[in-house]
Order: structure tokens, then C-alpha cells, then sequence
């Protein structure tokens, strides 16, 4: 019995095995076939893709333009900016250099970029698929944050020349199949030639020509060894490795490039290359004078049809004064502010400007844009104001404490003179009597003075506005005074001379602009006269320069702001000073820093230029001579003179009534009280003229030369009814 029952249990258990190894055989078998189906459904995709692949990349091969048309196209305009000797002070937007074929650029330039951008870019067909496999697997493994940096030069192209930079799937699929239909349009040396002219290398240089001119100073067919290396490295990130930028980031670049080249098998390994002693093209212009361009430049939308082609723009600029701008600003800036200076000329051609100083720094340009208060060179307009409503330099005022609708200046020293004359009050500017002027003339009129001479920032009317409280911009302040210098003329400001192609073809001509003359001559004359005498013996004594100056210093409260602007020879140059946090500036009291500045330039500027003495001498308009003046004319009974209805009146004969002579006894005075001026109107002039004595009498009495009858007769005219007479003026 026990041995039967084992002989079951072994059956049993043979049977099960055999069932198992028969389920395992038929698992097999079914994951052998899935396998099988896979793989073919599998392949059958990856082939189906691949003719997909196929007709996208030969379609977009067809659609390519050809080597020609690609080598012919440029994305944007170049901008040549001259000074006015026509030297090139800077070059703008992109350059592009000279077309190099692939037989005229250098082996180790090509090299170069292959080295550091696409090692296997001869082997790959426009992707580099084990470049590519290898970063996804990194990306997989959390080795790489992102998949990046596999693009070829072949993609590089693709992407400069047809799309963007957007980081997106659909950009990398088109720029791989545009890569691959290059390949198959083109060889691998038109490829390389195309990408060698037209990528970027920062500083708007496209092309190794245009780079290698920029940064080196030569064409590219001159590269060594150590300036290749420093081009190519700028591909990956032109801005951070630029060597204008940062020469360390370039010189550290350049020798990872150079220990590539080693170990790819593309220079010796012994190949030793001092990037360091590689000597860099000096970047002029690219400081201050982006100040005047960035306010010159767009100029050219006004002044120019839509234009794509590249152009030279000639300037006014003068690059020695430009200079001489830029150290006198930095030399007399205190410490923690920031300084401008405009400087015209006489014809208003800007020789130079600075809004900063160091445009790196901020760009902001203090020169054209900041709008701040002049201080006391705002007395400019008030006392142009006097002057045209009868004032003159001799004329006396009282500096004495006033009050004008609750607001009482004070002088900065706080104490007062007395009596003076306006010259004194002028150049020691005296800030009671400019109050006591503005008063008198009308505050609306010292705003509209300002207005004709150019100012254009909103201007209040309120009393404190003739001490400078209205915030101006330098170019206009200094405009102001440039109209002065040029005798009471308007000048307007200009920076471009002309434009032309590249070839020279004329696209603008600058044209003298119309002027007006914006004060009488005497007033033109009379302001002159105090300016210089600020300089002389005034305020503005620090602005000096060993010849005639004109000019005016400002000072705001608590010393935020500090201005100066003046003329000599035909220039007149304006300078500001101050925070642009509009806090307290320590060294700007009496606006002295700034009229340090306005010598240190201003003995550049008319170095070369004749000395000018200024015309102050006054030829007073009839209307505003003093009755005291007649005297001089001798004793109108002893001449024939014209009266108002044209007689002529025999000597000794007087109408006026009492006999009254037209001037007081000398030692007389006519005016107010305080005796600051004379306020009483001269009588119209009456013209003299000496003749024979006349004979008969007119009807109205006054004796006449020749009868009214007589006249009448002979021009057979009726008299007209006699003129009633005119009232006495008062």
C-alpha cells in the first residue's frame, strides 16, 4: 500500500512539472512573438519616420535659397558716426566686415571654431547624434540640470539665419530638419564659410572679418593663433566674454579654446600661445561721446526717408573738446555727484556734450534730459526783462529787505548794501533787488522772456521764480546764453551736419537755420555788460581764463544744484552739478566747482580762436533817453525845427506853454522818492533841421515857408479842414 501510494504522488508530480514546463514553453513562446511584433511594428515606425524625416528634410532643402542669395543677406542698418573733421568717433548697430570665401579664411580659425562649437561637425550629418545621446541620458540621470548645448554649427546656422532663440521643442525640431536640409544642399566648407560670416561676435560685429577689425585692428585673413582663440570663444556669450567688456573673461576663454585645440589633435601639444600678450583695438567712443549720439541719433527719423542701407552720419562734434569736456567734468565733480556740460557754438553746432560722468555707469543723460533748477543764472531772464522795460547798468536800486505776497528773499549772505547800481547787483547777484525787478517788470514777463529764448520746460509765475525755481535743462540754459553771445540773434542747437551712404551719395544737408533777433541791440549790449562784470568782479570770478568771459553762476538751496554757463570767442558752454538724488552736494556754494569746470574746458576750446572783446557800449533807443540828454543837443530855440503838424518853426519861436524847457534845471531830478531811476517818459524826439529863416504865417498861426494856398494851388488839390490840436502828452 506504500508503495503504491508513492508510485501516485511521483505521477502526480511528474504531470505537474510536465504541465508547468509546457505553460513555461507556451510564455516563451508568446513573449517571443510579442517581441517579434514589436520590434517589427517598431522598426516599421522608426523607417515611416524616417521617410517622414526624409521628405521634411528635402522639401525644406528645396525651399532654401541658394549659397548666393545667403551670402548676400544682412539683418540691419550700420551707422557711421563722424566727428566734424570727419574722423570716426564711433560705429553703430551691426557690422559685417568683409565677405571671406572658404579659401581665404585662415585654417586655424577654422579650427578654432570647430574645436570649441562642433568636434565631429565633419562626420555628423547636420545633428550630432552622439552628442545629443549622450545629454539626454545626462538629463535622465539628473547629471544635467537641462538639455543643452548640443546644437552644431549647422544648427547654429539654421537658427541665426531662419528662426529665433526661443528655448522651445518645436524651434529645436525645425532647427534640426533645417540643419540636415543644409547638409544635404550644401558642403561642409560652404557651411562652415556661411556660419564663419555671419555669426555674432558681440559689439554688433557679424562675421570674423568684421570681428577681428573690431577687436585687432586688421582683417581676419591677418589672425594669429591666440586672436582665433579669442574669437571663437566669443560664441558662446559675446556680452560676458567680450574683450572690450571684460579682457580676463576673454583672455580665460580663449585658453580653454586653445587646450581644446590640443587635445582634439589641431595644434601641437607643446604649442605654447600667450593669449595675454595679444594686443586689443582701444575702444574710442564709447563713453562720453554716446551721450551726444544718443541724443543726435534719433534725429535721423525726423531728418531721413525709411532707410535699411548703411550710412555715415557727419557731426558738429569736436573730438578734442569733447575730450577736454569729459576730464574737466570728471576733475571738478565733488565726490557723489554727477556733473554735465554743453558747449555751442556760434552758429549752434554742439562741439561738445556730456550727460554723465561715465556714460558705463548710467546713460542717463543729465545734459538733454534732466530737467533742474538754474538757481541764480535764472536772473538771466529777469534782468533781459528790466533792461528791455528802460533799465540800465548804471541805473540805481536799493538792496534792502523786501516782502512780495509773504515771500521775503534773502540775500546768501544775509546782510544788505544799500544803495547800488544794477551792474553791482548783478554780478554779486543780489537776490532782493532781482525780487524788487521781477516785481516791477511783471514775473508773466520774465516767464515769456525765458520762453523766447528757448526755455521750453513749464515755467511758474509765482515770486520765487526769479531766483531759479523752475527746474530747466542744461541745453536749454545754455541756448539761452548762446543768444546773448550772439548779440540778442536766436540760435538753435544742432548736431548733424549731414548723412550720406556708404559710398558718399548725399542723403541730408544741414541748412542754417532761421534766426530772429529776440531783444533789441542796447539790451543785447546791456546784459553783456553784467555778465562780464559777474566774471570780472563778481560770482563768476572762478570762470576766468585770461580773456574776456561773460557769464553767470547758480546755486540752489542747500547747495543741491550747481550751474555755470558763459561765453568767450564765439563759444558758450553751460555746466551743471549736482546728485541724482537731488541731496545736498558739499563744494558747490557760490556754484564754484562749475565755473572751475567752464575754465578748465574753455581754455581748450578758444585756445585756437582770437581773442573777442565784447561790445557793451550802450546806444540808447530815442524813447528811453533822459530829458537830461537834450542838453547835449544845445538849446532847441536855436534851431528850425518840425513841429507835430509838420511846420517848420523859426528859432526863438516857443509854444510851449509857460515857456517850460524840456529838462530840469542840472541838479534836478526827476523820479521816485528813493531815487533808485528816473520814471518819468521822455517826449517824443522832435527832428531838427537848421535853414533859412521862413516867411508867411499859416492858418493856424505858425509861421511856414511856403503858404498852404500856394500849395494847395499848385497840386490843384481842396485844402482839408484844419487838424484840431493834439493834447499835450503828460
Amino acid at each position: 500500500m506504500t508503495k503504491r501510494g508513492s508510485r501516485r504522488k511521483s505521477s502526480k508530480r511528474a504531470e505537474r512539472a510536465a504541465r508547468a514546463e509546457a505553460e513555461g514553453k507556451r510564455d516563451f513562446s508568446a513573449l517571443k512573438l510579442w517581441s517579434k511584433r514589436i520590434a517589427l511594428w517598431g522598426g516599421a515606425l522608426v523607417l515611416l519616420g524616417a521617410l517622414f524625416l526624409a521628405i521634411a528634410v528635402g522639401f525644406a532643402a528645396r525651399s532654401l535659397p541658394s549659397f548666393y542669395q545667403l551670402k548676400a543677406t544682412q539683418n540691419a542698418q550700420t551707422i557711421v558716426v563722424r566727428a566734424r573733421d570727419g574722423t570716426e568717433i564711433v560705429e553703430l548697430g551691426p557690422s559685417y566686415g568683409k565677405w571671406l570665401s572658404s579659401e581665404d579664411i585662415p585654417q586655424v580659425m577654422k579650427d578654432a571654431m570647430i574645436s570649441v562649437e562642433d568636434r565631429r561637425f565633419y562626420s555628423h550629418p547636420g545633428v550630432d547624434i552622439v552628442r545629443l545621446t549622450g545629454a539626454v541620458i545626462e538629463g535622465v540621470t539628473g547629471e544635467r540640470s537641462r538639455v543643452g548645448g548640443t546644437s552644431t554649427i549647422s544648427q547654429q546656422l539654421a537658427r541665426n539665419v531662419f528662426l529665433n532663440s526661443n528655448r522651445t521643442l518645436d524651434r529645436k525640431a525645425r532647427e534640426a530638419v533645417l540643419a540636415m536640409a543644409l547638409e544635404w544642399k550644401f558642403s561642409k566648407e560652404q557651411i562652415l564659410e556661411l556660419y564663419l560670416n555671419k555669426v555674432y561676435f558681440g559689439g554688433g560685429a557679424y562675421g570674423i572679418d568684421s570681428a577681428s577689425r573690431k577687436f585687432f585692428s586688421h582683417p581676419a585673413t591677418e589672425l594669429s593663433t591666440a586672436e582665433a582663440a579669442i574669437i571663437a570663444g566669443l560664441v558662446k556669450a559675446p556680452s560676458r566674454y567680450s574683450p572690450t567688456a571684460d579682457v580676463d573673461a576673454a583672455v580665460g576663454r580663449a585658453s580653454v579654446v586653445l587646450q581644446l585645440m590640443k587635445e582634439q589633435g589641431r595644434i601641437p601639444q607643446n604649442a605654447t600661445v600667450d593669449v595675454s600678450a595679444v594686443k586689443l583695438k582701444e575702444e574710442a567712443g564709447q563713453n562720453s561721446v554716446r551721450y551726444f549720439t544718443d541724443w543726435a541719433l534719433p534725429q535721423l527719423d525726423l531728418l531721413l526717408p525709411e532707410t535699411f542701407e548703411p550710412i555715415e552720419v557727419w557731426t558738429t562734434l569736436d573730438p578734442g573738446m569733447q575730450a577736454a569736456a569729459t576730464a574737466a567734468v570728471k576733475a571738478n565733480a565733488p565726490d557723489g555727484a554727477q556733473g554735465a556740460l554743453v558747449s555751442l557754438d556760434r552758429d549752434g553746432a554742439i562741439l561738445a556734450l556730456v550727460g554723465g560722468t561715465d556714460y558705463v555707469e548710467t546713460n542717463y543723460n543729465r545734459a538733454t534730459n534732466a530737467m533742474r533748477q538754474p538757481g541764480s543764472s535764472w536772473k538771466l531772464f529777469v534782468y533781459l526783462a528790466a533792461l528791455e522795460a528802460g533799465y540800465t547798468p548804471e541805473d540805481r536800486v536799493v538792496d534792502t529787505p523786501v516782502s512780495i505776497g509773504g515771500w521775503s528773499p534773502r540775500n546768501s549772505n544775509g546782510r544788505n548794501i544799500g544803495e547800488t547800481n544794477l551792474r553791482t547787483a548783478f554780478a554779486y547777484s543780489i537776490n532782493t533787488v532781482a525780487a524788487q525787478l521781477g516785481n516791477e517788470v511783471g514775473f508773466s514777463q520774465v516767464a515769456s522772456m525765458a520762453r523766447r529764448f528757448g526755455v521750453t520746460t513749464p515755467i511758474n509765475t509765482y515770486p520765487a521764480m526769479v531766483l531759479g525755481a523752475n527746474e530747466v535743462r542744461l541745453l536749454d540754459m545754455t541756448r539761452a546764453f548762446a543768444a546773448v553771445s550772439a548779440e540778442g540773434a536766436s540760435v538753435e542747437p544742432y548736431g548733424i551736419v549731414k548723412v550720406t551712404t556708404a559710398e558718399g551719395e548725399l542723403l541730408y544737408q544741414h541748412e542754417k537755420a532761421r534766426s530772429t533777433q529776440l531783444i533789441p541791440d542796447h539790451v543785447a549790449r546791456g546784459i553783456t555788460d553784467l555778465l562780464q562784470a559777474a566774471v570780472q568782479t563778481g560770482t563768476g570770478r572762478a570762470a576766468q581764463i585770461g580773456r574776456p568771459v561773460a557769464g553767470k553762476t547758480g546755486t540752489t538751496s542747500s547747495n543741491k544744484d550747481g550751474y555755470f554757463v558763459g561765453f568767450s570767442s564765439g563759444i558758450t558752454t553751460g555746466v551743471w552739478m549736482g546728485r541724482d538724488d537731488n541731496r545736498r552736494v558739499g563744494g558747490l556754494q557760490g556754484g564754484r566747482a562749475p565755473a572751475q569746470a567752464f575754465a578748465a574746458y574753455m581754455r581748450y576750446a578758444v585756445k585756437d580762436r582770437p581773442v573777442e572783446e565784447f561790445d557793451t557800449q550802450l546806444q540808447l533807443p530815442e524813447w528811453q533817453l533822459d530829458e537830461e540828454d537834450d542838453y547835449f543837443f544845445g538849446d532847441p530855440d536855436d534851431y528850425y525845427y518840425i513841429d507835430e503838424q509838420g511846420n517848420l518853426i523859426e528859432p526863438g519861436r516857443s509854444d510851449r506853454p509857460g515857456g517850460a524847457i524840456p529838462f530840469p534845471e542840472e541838479g534836478g531830478s526827476f523820479g521816485s522818492e528813493d531815487g533808485m531811476r528816473p520814471r518819468v517818459p521822455a517826449p517824443p524826439p522832435v527832428e531838427r533841421v537848421p535853414g533859412p529863416r521862413p516867411t508867411g504865417v499859416g492858418e493856424d498861426g505858425a509861421p511856414q515857408a511856403i503858404g498852404d494856398d500856394f500849395l494847395d494851388g499848385a497840386i490843384g488839390r481842396d485844402r482839408p479842414p484844419p487838424r484840431p490840436e493834439r493834447p499835450p502828452r503828460n
